[in-house]
């Protein structure tokens, strides 16, 4: 899970970042639950599950769009 957790963090910065970072940051939250053995990929995916929201919240903002449209 904590590798999971960090390959999606590391996807979600570039593509879907509103919809990966989220996954990766409760994928590296239960996988330190779990008392997993790979705590540095743990933080790091709950750390990028955090700076792929903040990414599309500063590309939201920068522009004053919506990234992601429903229509």
């Amino acid at each position: 899970m904590a590798v999971a957790a960090f390959v999606l963090g590391l996807l979600g910065l570039p593509f879907l970042n509103l919809v990966l970072g989220p996954f990766a940051f409760v994928l590296a939250l239960l996988a330190r639950h779990r008392r997993t053995t790979r705590r540095l990929p743990a933080l790091a995916g709950m750390i990028l599950g955090i700076a792929d929201v903040a990414v599309y919240a500063a590309l939201a903002t920068a522009d004053n769009t919506v990234v992601l449209s429903l229509a």
